[in-house]
């Protein structure tokens, strides 16, 4: 927020909204590239799948993510077919149901957990343990025990007291595990510090720097009960440019050609990650599957000829590049407040039945979104405004700047694109709101694949009055 000495409300451009916001033409009108690809408005409703906004509210109440199947199924496809000689590990971090963990397996792709909990969503759902990879950096002796004994297809290991434990785990169970080795490469991302994962003040990986990735691999190439795979690098989230992925597969790949000359051993595959960019707003513009896999393999393929040593296999794992297009999350409107502020100015406050219970990034990355007036048509023009929700709390923003029909009021929808990536994964109860439900709609049906929290459900782990 730029700031002034006589106060933030003062500031150059402090009312105006961001220099990349535009006041529209038409305040009923999608900006299509936010959207699901089945996203229109018929007569000012916001329809999804076939299925107008207004009707799935009325069923199942608001808010509620609103989940595009046919969209979700597309991109899935999309990644599969631009890398077609990929591995492709859904990021299940981003959302994961049950439903969209089979979506997952029907349209050809692998699954990437971090935790045992989605793990647990996986095993329910009857995903192929084979096409499993298990992510995190703290990862327990019973969550490595339940991986091996399910038999996932590959364990990234973070540190070296879980080497030690997969150790352990493997000479209890009797088996042996495929093993890949996450490495940092000591590349700054263009993105938030927080979703920044590759540099080399952060909890994740092996420092190549330091030369712990080098020892890491010396220790699971002599351990009993692992299988050397290959390594893993992953930048960080929600990059457009791909100048950070070519510093990192440099990197990589130069500590993979030392592996070969030192040890004699040629690892067969890498992992490139993921954490591919989506439009949020009209400043984004992400680039499309087959343009990355076309400027990602080209990288790897320079580095590989220029060292001398074998391309090998690589995966990738898009989590938000699928799923976070394919959602949106519509809201009710509660009240509409003009606030007077010093010098004339004011700002209009959309207060809506949610908020950063259903969606934190706003707050926790100062993400940006948009919205659109999803239950009608408007004749008035655009206003500035400020989507916020209903917690006792000052930075509860939804929407920080955009533009809504100025009569928007009290009992209207607000529909919010691209809420499916770390939406729902990241709700919590703040104030003991109720998590939303994920509406999934397609051909003009809709149903849900994660109800709605109930009271009772709050209540179940609060354990009364101690005696």
């Amino acid at each position: 927020m730029p700031s002034h000495e006589a106060g933030w409300a003062h500031a150059d451009g402090a009312l105006k909204g961001p220099a990349w916001l535009r006041e529209p033409t038409d305040s009923n009108a999608l900006v299509d590239h936010l959207w699901s690809t089945t996203a229109r408005k018929v007569d000012g409703v916001l329809e999804v799948g076939g299925v107008r906004l207004t009707d799935l509210v009325a069923e199942h109440g608001s808010p509620a993510y609103v989940l595009d199947e046919a969209d979700f199924r597309a991109r899935a496809r999309g990644f599969r077919a631009a890398f077609s000689s990929y591995d492709v590990f859904y990021a299940g971090k981003a959302f994961l149901a049950t439903p969209t963990a089979r979506w997952v397996e029907q349209e050809g792709l692998s699954l990437d957990v971090c935790s045992g909990g989605e793990l647990t969503v996986a095993e329910r759902a009857g995903f192929p343990p084979a096409r499993i990879g298990f992510h995190g950096n703290n990862k327990s002796e019973a969550e490595l025990r339940r991986a091996v004994a399910l038999g996932v297809g590959r364990i990234i290991v973070d540190s070296f007291d879980e080497i030690d434990r997969l150790v352990a785990v493997t000479a209890e169970l009797g088996a042996t595990t495929r093993v890949m080795v996450r490495v940092t490469a000591g590349v700054e991302a263009h993105t938030h510090e927080y979703i920044a994962t590759a540099h080399e003040d952060q909890k994740f990986g092996f420092s190549i720097t330091s030369g712990d990735a080098f020892e890491a691999v010396l220790r699971v190439q002599d351990a009993p009960g692992l299988e050397l795979l290959g390594l893993h690098s992953h930048i960080g989230s929600q990059i457009f440019d791909s100048s950070g992925f070519e510093v990192a597969a440099r990197r990589v790949l130069a500590l993979q050609a030392r592996i070969s000359e030192e040890l004699g051993v040629t690892l067969p595959e890498m992992d490139l990650g993921g954490g591919f960019g989506i439009a949020y707003t009209t400043q984004d513009d992400p680039s499309d599957p087959a343009q990355l896999a076309t400027e990602m393999s080209k990288i790897v393929e320079h580095e590989c000829r220029a060292l001398g040593i074998p391309r090998p296999r690589l995966s990738i794992e898009p989590g938000r590049a699928i799923v976070g297009p394919a959602m949106c999350t519509v809201y009710e409107v509660g009240t509409v407040k003009r606030v007077a502020l010093d010098g004339g100015a004011s700002r209009t406050y959309v207060s809506v039945d949610g908020g950063m219970s259903d969606n934190i990034r706003t707050a926790l990355y100062d993400a940006d979104y948009s919205c659109t007036l999803a239950s009608r048509r408007s004749g008035a023009g655009p206003v500035l405004v400020r989507v916020v929700g209903k917690h006792c709390e000052a930075g509860d923003i939804v929407v920080k700047d955009e533009f809504l029909p100025a009569d928007v009021t009290p009992g209207d929808l607000v529909a919010v694109p691209g809420t499916g990536a770390y939406c729902r994964s990241m709700a919590s109860n703040y104030n003991h709101l109720l998590r939303p439900p994920v509406v999934a709609v397609r051909d003009g049906l809709a149903r849900v694949v994660v109800r709605r929290e109930t009271e009772d459900d709050l209540l179940a782990t609060d354990v009364g009055e101690l005696a």
